[in-house]
């Protein structure tokens, strides 16, 4: 059997397209071992075929597929075929001997269709080619192993319902991965296998498409249609592959809404308020979306009035509310007609019917319990100031309108009648006042009443009552404000000064009109008197003196200013104030003008604010060693003007680079009359230092001489009390003194111990010695008097301290020495150094008097 098939094969392979190339060749020098010029081959010596091999064709040994033979071949077994290029050596093997070509393994169409190879016969010995390299082609002949695939597959798709027959809903797609231009592999034939008779699909373009009209979303909405695609055309033993198309109808407002009963029936409580929900109305509409979306009106007048409908958020339901308050002892119910309509309409399915409906709607009141009503909604009542407690003002009155007959109690509101004004009857409602009332003081009182029903206390209703205090004449008039007038000094006899108002703040009309007199008689000094029938009132009224334009503008200041002798023209030196002490507003403006003309050496600019820019002129001031004076003239606008002169002074001076002064010229800083202020007071403050320096000096001397002349008078034995034996007591109490010389004594204690005067304290002694005198030993003891002024300064060029300490009276305080030499031996140079010598006494005998 193989044996037939390779016979088979070999003949169409070899045979089923004999044939031999055109192409022409050379013929290689030597190609027979004989040397000679190339030759021109007329026909190709290659005899071959295109070759073909079946895919998916297996077998147990590699297939015969065809044979290579060249006419140099003469069968002696010294030509050796070659095989290259794609799949040579794997898929393909060569006979080399032969030239039989074999393919090894099974191929497949839609992998590769076609090989392309490269034939070629050389010399088994020498490998030299007998015949030009040729390229030939083995191809895969294709068989139907693919079944057709629907890539985009399942499918979903939307068609209009109540669609005509033939729409087109979608268009499905299959493919065949076999050869399309052999056989009938690729050709394939669609066909509905699921959703007939719905739906049909076009056998060659794969479109399906509605088969029966007036399909309905309502009664089915969605289908399933299963689509085949079969290749071989469709026949007998062909493959084919399926998909899924899921279509949705669409909805399309083709049903009219529809009310589910004719008659509905909803109740509310009288006490419900305007937009209380009463109930719900909702038209059935098949179709959804904006085609089911509805609009419900009220048609008759009488259902309008108490009620209203509107449509929800979503436009399905009718919201039926209270439209104004509902009596049940009015009108116990309400009958009307409500109608349902589509908002959307589609004139193609009119023809369907109208797209409205209407339904009847009645409602109940029912009966609540109610408050009290009042007999008014307001109640406005009077009553006369300064009445006694428990005057009538007025009465309310209110009923129960379930049961009249029913027992009603009043009771005022606190926070509405803070102050307990007002006081009600529980019974009745009579008002009465608790207070006497002030006018002036308020006007309304707002009160709220309640009343409330005995047999059921959570019934109860409220109303507003306004009382009005009603005015009397019980104020006296008085002045409207504070009067604080002036009048000009030079003001005519008669002139007038004020306008006063008065003021009553009893009402209009009820005595209100006020008289004012002022005090009579040639002494009256401006006091009035406000009076009317009943009630008077005194007030002071003070006078102003009005400014007059009578002072002429002057500098705000004198002006002493400098500029530097390297300063540029235009620029600015000093800015000037002038001051003018009438009112503001009392031509007060100022103008201010500088010297004019060509020789001028500043500029002086009104800067029109009360001030002026003194400038350096563009041409600079010729140089000078006085400062100048600089005229301003200064006016301001009164009728009629007044005017004024002043003088600025400019000195020229020499400034460093940074724009600070360096110097002055002397001749800047002095007048040509003489002298300048400031060297005047230098003067003087030297010749004062100097008196100071020489009165000092004078106290100086003249306390070193009474020291001595004092000192020189005393007799030093004297004021020795016991220095030999200083712890030997006396022979009897004796008074001790203190500071030889002051002739004061200490009274002898209780144990004999001094007393001093209570306004004097002797301090301690201590020892010096004098240079003058080095074997002289001096005590010094310092007696201080209560009050003494503080020591003089240490520092010497403290003068005005030392010369006041000099000049306090001398009764403060005293010094006194003791020497054991004669005072007058010892006038050498003040200059003591204390060292110790021996000790002094402890007390002293004796005061040194000083001098009052």
């Amino acid at each position: 059997m193989w044996g037939l098939v390779r016979l088979l094969l070999t003949w169409l392979g070899g045979w089923g397209c004999m044939g031999r190339l055109a192409a022409p060749a050379r013929a290689w020098a030597g190609s027979r071992g004989r040397p000679g010029p190339a030759l021109l081959r007329t026909r190709r010596s290659w005899v071959w075929n295109q070759f073909f091999v079946i895919e998916e064709y297996a077998g147990p040994e590699p297939v015969l597929i065809g044979k290579l033979h060249s006419d140099v071949d003469r069968g002696e077994g010294r030509t050796k075929y070659l095989l290259t290029g794609e799949g040579a050596g794997t898929v393909f093997v060569i006979d080399e001997a032969t030239g039989n070509i074999h393919v090894t393994k099974s191929l497949d169409r839609e992998e590769k269709a076609q090989y392309v190879l490269l034939a070629q016969a050389v010399d088994r010995a020498s490998n030299r080619p007998l015949e030009p390299p040729s390229e030939f082609i083995i191809k895969v002949q294709d068989i139907n192993d693919n079944p057709p695939i629907f890539p985009l597959g399942p499918y979903h798709a939307t068609v209009p319902e109540m669609s005509n027959v033939g729409t087109s809903v979608i268009q499905v797609t299959a493919h065949d991965a076999d050869d399309p231009s052999y056989g009938n592999s690729a050709k394939l034939v669609y066909t509905v296998l699921d959703g007939l008779p719905f739906f049909s699909v076009d056998p060659q373009t794969g479109v399906v498409r509605t088969a029966i009209p007036n399909m309905d979303r309502e009664t089915q909405e969605e289908f399933l249609v299963v689509i085949q695609a079969k290749d071989m055309g469709g026949h007998m033993g062909g493959l084919s592959g399926s998909t899924t198309v899921t279509v949705t109808l669409s909805d399309v407002n083709d049903n009219p809404p529809k009310f589910p009963q004719s008659l509905y029936q909803f109740s509310v409580v009288e006490t419900a308020g305007p937009g209380t929900l009463v109930g719900r109305l909702r038209a059935q509409d098949p179709d959804v979306g904006d085609n089911a979306l509805m609009a419900y009106s009220i048609l008759d007048g009488e259902g309008s009035e108490a009620f209203s409908i509107s449509t929800d958020s979503q436009g399905r339901d009718g919201l039926l509310t209270v439209r104004k308050p509902l009596d049940f002892e009015t009108r116990r119910s309400y009958s009307f007609r409500v109608e349902a309509t589509n908002t959307l309409i589609d004139p193609a399915y009119l023809r369907r019917g109208p797209f409205k409906d209407v339904a009847s709607v009645r409602v109940t009141v029912q009966d609540a319990p109610e408050p009290p009503a009042f007999t008014q909604s307001a109640y406005h009542l009077a009553v006369p100031e300064n009445k006694a407690p428990g005057a009538l003002v007025g009465q309310i009155s209110a009923a129960d309108l379930d049961s009249p007959a029913s027992p009603i109690r009043y009771s005022i509101l606190p926070h509405s009648d803070p102050e307990r004004c007002f006081s009600i009857e529980p019974e009745d409602g009579t008002i009465r006042t608790a207070v006497p009332l002030d006018r002036e003081a308020r006007v309304w009182h707002n009160l709220t009443v309640l009343a409330t029903e005995l047999d059921s206390s959570a019934q109860a209703s409220r109303v507003q009552v306004a009382i009005q205090t009603l005015d009397e004449n019980d104020n006296a008039p008085q002045l409207a404000e504070p009067y604080d007038t002036f009048v000009c000094d030079s003001a005519a006899p008669g002139q007038l000064i004020q306008v006063i108002h008065a003021l009553d703040r009893d009402e209009v009309g009820n005595s209100s009109r006020v008289s004012i007199q002022g005090p009579l008689g040639p002494d009256a000094n401006f006091t009035f008197f406000c009076d009317s029938s009943a009630q008077a009132s005194r007030v002071q009224v003070a006078i102003q003196t009005l400014d007059e334009n009578d002072n002429a503008p002057q500098l705000a200041e004198p002006y002493d200013t400098f500029v530097c002798d390297s300063a540029a023209p235009g620029q600015l030196i000093q800015v000037i104030h002038a001051l003018d002490r009438d009112e503001v507003g009392n031509s007060s403006r100022v103008s201010i003008q500088g010297p004019l003309g060509p020789d001028a050496n500043f500029t002086v600019r009104d800067n029109r604010d009360g001030s002026a820019s003194l400038l350096l002129p563009s041409r600079p001031a010729p140089p000078r060693q006085a400062p100048y004076l600089v005229p301003i003239e200064l006016w301001d606008w009164g009728q009629p003007a007044l005017s004024s002169t002043a003088t600025v002074t400019v000195s020229v001076c020499r400034c460093r680079p940074d724009g600070s002064v360096a110097s002055c010229r002397p001749e800047a800083q002095l007048s040509p009359a003489g002298l300048s202020t400031g060297a005047l007071l230098a003067i003087v403050t030297c010749v004062g230092t100097l008196l100071a320096l020489v009165v000092l000096f004078v106290a100086l001397r003249r306390q070193k001489q009474e020291a001595l002349m004092v000192l020189e008078e005393e007799d030093v034995r004297e004021n020795i009390i016991t220095y030999e034996q200083p712890r030997q007591p006396p022979a009897r109490p004796r008074a001790a003194m203190c500071c030889p010389g002051l002739g004061l004594r200490a009274s002898p204690g209780p144990r004999g111990q001094p007393t001093w005067p209570s306004s004097w304290r002797c301090g301690s002694a201590r020892q010096t010695r004098t240079p003058a005198c080095p074997r002289t030993t001096r005590c010094r003891c310092t007696a201080t008097r209560a009050g003494a002024p503080p020591a003089a300064p240490s520092a010497p060029w403290d003068l005005a301290a030392r010369l006041a300490a000099l000049l306090a009276p001398r009764s403060r305080w005293t010094t006194g020495e003791l020497s054991s030499a004669p005072w007058p031996s010892c006038m050498g140079p003040r200059s003591p150094r204390p060292r110790e010598q021996r000790p002094c006494p402890s007390q002293w005998d004796s005061l040194h008097r000083p001098s009052e």
